[in-house]
């Protein structure tokens, strides 16, 4: 649809920014507010999105009358109409439009936000006992605003290229952190997952298991990088597999388990801190100490650091944790590793000192 109307551009402008927010603040790392912000940012993108379309549409007529056929005022002073909410942006869209429709699943979706948003509004929900319960509805309900931006406004106001996956601060789950999701909500949570569970219930089987209802996502690392220009991340659509591909992917759900590797460090272990240094130090790499040491197997990710609750998280290929005296041995190649630091590739212990105070992870395999 080519836009005429310069109000229908301020208000889908509104609408894509009130969306890249929702987006925004839903990936803050530190965000404890996330989902409830997320739905009522996300409520107001869809409202606006439905207004810009009937703007250009119907004109300027998406308001609430009353019997008298006078619109409903919410602001005496300005004498400011009452406009649709999404709710009812909802019901007027199927028999406004002739050309666009949007599917049960959709449908389904906005109306599970809509009643979820009045519920949190009156609801105090510590941080995070909602996200957990509803994270593939609220993946969907962005897919489907952009999927429905695309095809009332084009390609052009798409947000596929400001919008990118959030990034996860690690892909191991600890047994705590498990425990915590299952943890015991508080009431007014219970009240809320009650209404997502019964909400979930009352739909049909094909709903329910639409991609517009509710997205699970699966993510599995993969093993090797098949081609080098490969994307990070590719995104694969349940609805279009068929039934052969499909009954592969629910096998993985089996496969994928967490994995720890315990060797006892007295059939692998080599060397101690004091000898590595020593043998660093024969291969004329004098004054190499402790504090360097340090440096190099934390930035290098070769152990973890002191108060790590995991000290097993060692790079096996140079180092183990040895449980029986509680501390850590090293492979000769580790030495070699070191070594081959300063003389091939020129590293200077000021240089790794620097990015051991920066906080810098580096990638050992660029160096190995």
């Amino acid at each position: 649809m080519k836009l005429r109307k310069e109000k229908t551009k301020n208000i889908l402008k509104g609408s894509i920014n009130a969306a890249l927010l929702a987006v925004e603040v839903y990936n803050k790392p530190r965000t404890t507010f996330r989902s409830q912000a997320y739905i009522v940012l996300m409520i107001i993108a869809w409202t606006r999105l439905f207004h810009a379309y009937f703007n250009e549409t119907i004109g300027d007529k998406y308001y609430y009358k009353s019997e008298n056929g006078r619109y409903e005022i919410i602001d005496e002073d300005d004498k400011e109409r009452k406009a649709w909410d999404l709710s009812f942006c909802l019901d007027k869209f199927g028999s406004i439009s002739e050309s666009i429709s949007l599917s049960e699943s959709v449908k389904a979706n906005l109306k599970f936000f809509i009643k979820l948003r009045n519920k949190i509004e009156h609801r105090y929900v510590t941080e995070k006992e909602v996200d957990v319960l509803i994270f593939g509805e609220c993946q969907s309900l962005l897919y489907n605003y952009e999927n429905f931006l695309i095809k009332i406004f084009g390609e052009e106001n798409a947000l596929n290229e400001s919008l990118v996956f959030s990034l996860q601060f690690s892909h191991m789950r600890l047994d705590e952190q498990r425990q915590a999701n299952k943890s015991i909500l508080s009431a007014e949570a219970q009240e809320i997952q009650s209404y997502i569970e019964n909400y979930r219930s009352s739909l049909g089987e094909d709903v329910a298991n639409s991609q517009e209802f509710s997205i699970k996502l699966l993510q599995i690392p993969k093993i090797s990088n098949t081609n080098r220009n490969d994307i990070a991340i590719e995104f694969v659509r349940w609805d279009e597999l068929d039934s052969e591909d499909r009954e592969m992917y629910q096998k993985i759900v089996t496969i994928i388990k967490d994995k720890q590797i315990v060797v006892e460090a007295i059939n692998v272990g080599k060397l101690r801190t004091k000898e590595v240094l020593k043998k660093v130090n024969d291969n004329n790499l004098h004054n190499f100490n402790q504090y360097d040491h340090m440096c190099l197997y934390t930035i290098f990710s070769v152990r973890p650091r002191a108060k790590d609750p995991d000290p097993k998280k060692t790079n096996v290929k140079f180092c183990h944790y040895d449980e029986v005296h509680k501390d850590y041995v090293y492979q000769d190649n580790w030495v070699d590793f070191i070594v081959k630091l300063f003389e091939v590739h020129h590293l200077t212990k000021e240089k790794i000192r620097q990015a051991y105070k920066a906080d810098e992870e580096w990638d050992i395999n660029q160096y190995s």
